[in-house]
């Protein structure tokens, strides 16, 4: 279950195993550092295993390469997932993580301006990584370059007006680099996201804004990948690309599954230790 630097492009990578140990790792996390937002962050973890590990464009020892692809992660209150998957895809030392939160230390509970190699966008302030990737989308038609730009928010980020402007504007000027992936987990701070507000269908909403919009099953890699991998084959159509990948907050652990008080409760050592035997079932927590 220890933690190693993967790069996909020495061999295939097993993406179920490593979500698994990405997912015990942020249960440890969240216990030593007394972070929050655990069931969000395990909601989260296939779309970025899927993202990093098969589908982005990027080089970790260039992490400022002007042609790579940026990934912005605008739910940034689930940091420590996308700390995680930076650290085992090789920006920055593995012992990062065991410092999350502390004083002193570059990885805070949400994301700081260029905190850490990888990190493009501090977030955490919700309805603003969608309006920046547009711009970072508009920025690389201008000049006439390829990068592509890929944003995972959450579903209640939805509620923001900003989040629907950029939504009108992207369409508008052809963006077709651009790819905005929600975690559609069901859920924000208070209760459920559709009792909340009126999202569904989130699909038909994308697409009535000229998005071309699909949903899949956030935690099945290979639909994942397909979905991700159609900016490539969509690029001339004038079309952003919105996926609508549903999702279980509290993926992966049992007692987590579906439960909303994992929005700002810790794990005790007795929930971590079970939730690593939920994982890795055939080896010792």
């Amino acid at each position: 279950m220890n933690l190693e630097v993967i790069n996909p492009e020495n061999g295939p990578v097993d993406l179920d195993l490593l979500a698994r140990r990405i997912r015990y790792k942020l249960v440890q996390i969240s216990h030593a550092a007394g972070t929050a937002h655990l069931g969000g962050a395990l909601s989260c973890v296939d779309i970025l295993v899927a993202s990093y590990f098969k589908v982005l464009r990027l080089n970790p020892r260039q992490p400022q390469d002007p042609l790579r692809d940026r990934f912005i992660f605008s739910k940034g209150h689930a940091a420590t997932a996308l700390y995680t998957t930076l650290a085992i895809r090789g920006y920055f030392p593995l012992d990062w993580l065991e410092k999350i939160a502390q004083p002193g230390s570059p990885l805070a509970e949400q994301p700081a301006p260029h905190c850490a190699p990888g990190v493009e966008l501090a977030t955490g302030s919700l309805g603003h990584g969608l309006p920046v990737a547009v711009g970072m989308a508009l920025a690389a038609r201008i000049q006439h370059q390829k990068y592509r730009v890929f944003v995972l928010m959450s579903d209640g980020e939805c509620n923001e007006g900003s989040v629907w402007e950029a939504a009108m504007f992207a369409p508008a000027q052809k963006l077709d680099q651009l790819v905005v992936i929600v975690d559609y987990n069901k859920w924000q701070a208070t209760g459920r996201s559709n009792e909340i507000m009126a999202l569904p269908s989130l699909r038909d909403k994308f697409a009535a804004f000229g998005w071309d919009a699909l949903e899949v099953d956030g935690h099945n890699h290979p639909e994942l990948i397909a979905a991700l991998q159609k900016v490539s084959a969509g690029v001339g159509t004038g079309q952003p690309i919105a996926i609508i990948a549903h999702t279980t907050k509290g993926k992966g652990i049992s007692f987590m599954e579906d439960d909303n008080n994992w929005h700002y409760r810790q794990p005790t050592a007795e929930e971590v230790a079970d939730a690593g035997r939920q994982l890795f079932p055939t080896q010792p927590a």
